[in-house]
């Protein structure tokens, strides 16, 4: 299962603004994709498609995600991911 890092840009974290965009990009990817803090089990990975796990993830400006993808397209889907999360969209 491929798997990326990335650290978070927006200087307020994966609040409202920057969460919607990511969810909304790993909705209309066609695989799945699921999101952790770096250092937590894989079993405790969230589906990044959800608003509500997101949110709940609790991930702020320069913490690092770890982002796992299963099935075709799995690299580019993640490396498409990381970009938005390594972006401040609070500039």
């Amino acid at each position: 299962m491929p798997e990326r890092t990335a650290t978070i840009a927006s200087r307020v974290g994966l609040h409202a603004r920057p969460a919607a965009i990511f969810v909304e990009a790993a909705a209309e990817l066609p695989v799945e994709v699921t999101i952790a803090r770096e250092g937590e089990p894989v079993e405790d990975a969230l589906d990044a498609s959800s608003i509500l796990s997101l949110m709940g993830l609790g991930a702020e400006h320069g913490d690092v995600v770890v982002l796992r993808a299963e099935g075709e397209g799995a690299d580019e889907a993640l490396e498409t991911l990381v970009r938005i999360l390594e972006t401040d969209h609070d500039a």
